[in-house]
This record gives structure tokens, C-alpha cells and sequence, in this order.
């Protein structure tokens, strides 16, 4: 902890000593996200396409202090690097984009402890880590062409997307990237519609671009597992193996609309479709209604996953325990989630809820969590079959007050309530998290954020096959400093 605040001292007060005032190119979202503000221009000639492009630039410095208690290991890791984007101009609606990435790493555990990774485990490469000792990260995870009008949109190569389940979730120090072809429309009234044929993916703890739907479990190398599709809410037994053997190629087609024309209501569906193995279709809709300084804003998600195959290969549960499901072949799987926004002046309070129906397990190791923004608190995956959660969440923006100008906080309380007959499931949950960002007036192009996390567990789990279930409980604080140039 010492370490973690000497740096974070010392990394402000160099940024801070930068007294040039900063063009604002681009600047972070709440989840720290980058968000272009200036962009390249529209030019006439190919020499023009390079020469009057944009670089943007970021410093990133990522803490993680991690305490599982009496059960694992505890352990500091720090990521430190950033990216540098180059977007050229537009030459008749054509342009290219390049983004390079980079994550060294200070203060982590041994190379033969890499497994116990929780939290920052997307600062360094396992595999890399595990077979070479190496725990620096470097990745081109950006490289796309691009073909652009007043309405539509097409890029082709390694991209950046953002649907309901599929997105960069960039937290970390890279982002989760994709590599295919990709189409977005406005032609219809208030409508923005996405569609994507995805062919590879690259996590953000990857150098390279990997299998979308597949996980590594190559016979001759003990750490193949982290080769491929290794995300948590991957399926271990839809293996590379066993989809060559049916000669299966994972691929998605992503399709993705948003629909404001009602006044007040937005809609939104997405479907995704992996031939041969499994498809997803999410409806979802908010409505907003205003009471003088009140807001409210009730909305509702439903998910229907389908099992074309994959159930068969690889059953019913994400980690290859299928005791006490109903069918053990099945991935049949549905979820129904709602929350209820409170918006008055600089806070908001959120009710959220998700129940999983007990069937399968919902499959969605692309970052874009089946619910997130309803019932999903730090890091928990919970949508096994047969999962409920509730979840509080209240934000406040401090920038009234002078003295806390840019100064933004978030708590969220969740209660997981898994299936205790199931083995394959964790243990019961209570997540407690706060998120304090700091923006600085002075310095619009630095931003700090701090989180701390409490997991509490149960630790006298009993499942069906009388095997007691690990504690998942464990705390947590991250500290990122961004600096954009």
C-alpha cells in the first residue's frame, strides 16, 4: 500500500507540473473509456490522408492490492503503459486506423503462482508469464480500414464494438478488441443499427488475437488453457478439440439495434449466432417519466439463449459440472432482469434485479456482461442457471461543491443468491463496492479513479455431491491514474 500511494503521489506531481495547456483530443467516460472529441478531417488528396491525421496518445497506471484472506494468495501488481492511436484523415468517405498497447508490470507474484491472478490479472499474459517469465504485454489490438458517410459505416479488420454482449470493457490496460467485418446504419428514423461477422477476438490480458467461442486445450502444453477463450464466462468444454473433431468454426454474426421514435422509450435487441453451437437474442427497454426535479427511469431486459449443439459438447454448466441441473446437455438458457433509476439534481439511486432461469448456463465470454447495468457488481459472474441478485447502486457528483469540483462517487451493494445444490456454481455472495473518479479542472486531460471492494461469502456451502464449496470472498483496491495527450 505504501508503494501504491508513493506512486500515485509522485506520477500526480509530474503530470501536474505540465503546465502547457493540454488540446483536448479525446477525453474518459465514468468507466474510463476513451471518447474522441477532435477528429480528423475530411481531405482531398492521398498525401493529405496520412499527413493531416490525428495521434492520440495515454499514459495509464493501473494498482491492484489484493487480500483473499486466510484461503490464496494476497498479492500486489501494478500495470504500467498506455496506447498511442493514429487515425488518419478521410479521403472521399476512406480512412485507417492503428492502436498499439502496452502493459509492463511491477510488484507481482511469482511466475509459479500466475494462476492465483484475480484482480489485475489483465495487466500481464499468463501464458507468457507461465512459459517465458515474461510479464511486460504489447498488442496491436487496433488495425482496421475504414469506409464512412453521413449515415452509414464499415470497417474491416481489428476493431473496437460495443453491443450488449460484445465490448472492449477497456478497465484495464487494453481493451477487448475484435477482429472481422462490421456495418452500423442510421438510415431509419432514430435508429442505429450494428451488425458484425466476427472471425477472432483478443482479450485484454492477450498479445495476440485468438478463437472467439473456443478454449485452448492442447495436450502438450499445460498452459494451453490460456492460449485462447480463457474469459470467465467462457465455456470449458467447448473446447478447440472437440469443435475440430465436428468440424466446427466458431465464428459470430452480431446484430444490434437501438430505437428511440416513441418519446420517452428507448428500445433495444441484439441477437448473436454462433453456427452449430448456440444464439442469443436480448430485448430490452427503458422508459423515462419526469416529476418536476424527479426522474425515473424503470427499465427491463430479457435474454433467451439457444442451444443449436453446444450443450451436447460441452453440457450445461460453464466449468464441466453439470450435477443437479435439470438437463445436463442442454444450454437452453433464459434471464429477466429490471432496475429502477432515481435521477434528482447531482445523485441517483438505482434498484436492480436478475434472476437466471434454472436451466443452463448463459453463455457470454465476449466482456459484454448478460447484467451488467441491472444486478452485476464488480467482477461477479452471475448469470449460472438458477442465480438471483439484487443490487443497490447510488451516485453522486461532488462538483457543486467547490472544493470537490470533479469529484464523482459511486457504492453499489449486490446480494448473489447462486444455487447451493450446484457444485459447479459458487458459493452465495455479498458484494460492497465504492468508485471515487477525480477529474481536474486544471488539468482536463488527467483523471484518477479509486475503487475498493468487499466480498463477503459463504464458507459453509454444502452442495448435492456433499463437496464443500470454496469461499469466495476477498477485498480489493485499484487505483488508475490516466494521463491523454
Amino acid at each position: 500500500m505504501r508503494f501504491l500511494l508513493i506512486t500515485f503521489f509522485f506520477s500526480f506531481s509530474f503530470l501536474q507540473a505540465q503546465t502547457d495547456e493540454p488540446v483536448i483530443k479525446h477525453k474518459l467516460n465514468c468507466n474510463m473509456t476513451i471518447q474522441y472529441i477532435k477528429k480528423p478531417k475530411k481531405v482531398q488528396s492521398i498525401k493529405d490522408l496520412l499527413s493531416e491525421g490525428i495521434f492520440y496518445g495515454r499514459i495509464r497506471f493501473n494498482n491492484f492490492l489484493f487480500d483473499k484472506g486466510v484461503v490464496g494468495e494476497n498479492y500486489y501488481i501494478a500495470g504500467l503503459g498506455g496506447s498511442l492511436i493514429y487515425k488518419s484523415a478521410y479521403l472521399n468517405g476512406f480512412s485507417a486506423t492503428t492502436g498499439a498497447y502496452t502493459s509492463q508490470n511491477i510488484g507481482h507474484m511469482d511466475s509459479s503462482l500466475v494462476d492465483d491472478y484475480r484482480a489485475g490479472k489483465d495487466v500481464l499474459n499468463r501464458y507468457n508469464v507461465a512459459t517465458s517469465n515474461e510479464y511486460g504485454l504489447n498488442s496491436l489490438a487496433l488495425a482496421y480500414g475504414e469506409y464512412k458517410t453521413r449515415k452509414e459505416q464499415i470497417k474491416i479488420g481489428r476493431f473496437p464494438l460495443e453491443t450488449l454482449l460484445l465490448k472492449t470493457n477497456d478497465t484495464k490496460m487494453i481493451p477487448n478488441t475484435f477482429e472481422g467485418i462490421y456495418f452500423r446504419t442510421r438510415s431509419f428514423p432514430k435508429t442505429t443499427i450494428q451488425s458484425a461477422y466476427i472471425t477472432k477476438q483478443k482479450l485484454r490480458d492477450h498479445n495476440q488475437f485468438h478463437h472467439v467461442l473456443a478454449y485452448g486445450d492442447d495436450s502438450s502444453d499445460p498452459y494451453s488453457k490460456w492460449t485462447q477463450n480463457d474469459d470467465a464466462g467462457m465455456h470449458r468444454g467447448l473446447t478447440i478439440s472437440k469443435l475440430a473433431d465436428r468440424n466446427i468454426k466458431d465464428r459470430l454474426f452480431v446484430l444490434d439495434a437501438i430505437n428511440s421514435s416513441m418519446d420517452d422509450i428507448t428500445f433495444k435487441a441484439s441477437y448473436i449466432m454462433a453456427p452449430d453451437l448456440l444464439s442469443s437474442l436480448i430485448l430490452e427497454s427503458r422508459y423515462m417519466v419526469e416529476f418536476d426535479e424527479l426522474r425515473v427511469m424503470p427499465s427491463i431486459r430479457y435474454m433467451q439463449q439457444f442451444d443449436n449443439g453446444a450443450g451436447s459438447i460441452g453440457g450445461a454448466n460453464l466449468k464441466n459440472n453439470t450435477i443437479a441441473y435439470k438437463d445436463p446437455e442442454s444450454l437452453n438458457a433464459a434471464l429477466i432482469a429490471g432496475r429502477i433509476d432515481f435521477l434528482k439534481g447531482a445523485s441517483t439511486l438505482r434498484l436492480g434485479y436478475s434472476k437466471v432461469e434454472n436451466q443452463g448456463d448463459i453463455v457470454a465470454p465476449w466482456r459484454g456482461f448478460p447484467t451488467a447495468g441491472y444486478s452485476r457488481a464488480i467482477g461477479q459472474t452471475n448469470w449460472y442457471a438458477n442465480t438471483q441478485t439484487y443490487m443497490l447502486r447510488a451516485d453522486y457528483d461532488f462538483s457543486k461543491a467547490e472544493i470537490l469540483k470533479g469529484l464523482r462517487g459511486v457504492v453499489r451493494y449486490a446480494v448473489n443468491d447462486f444455487d447451493d445444490n450446484k457444485p459447479g456454481v459458487q458459493a452465495d455472495s455479498n458484494v460492497l463496492s465504492f468508485d471515487i473518479v477525480k477529474r481536474y479542472e486544471s488539468m482536463p486531460t488527467l483523471h484518477t479513479k479509486i475503487r475498493t471492494a468487499f466480498i463477503n461469502g459463504d464458507n459453509q456451502t454444502i452442495a448435492e455431491d456433499n463437496s464443500k464449496k470454496t469461499d469466495p470472498s476477498y477485498n480489493e483496491i485499484r487505483l488508475e491514474i490516466n494521463y491523454l495527450f
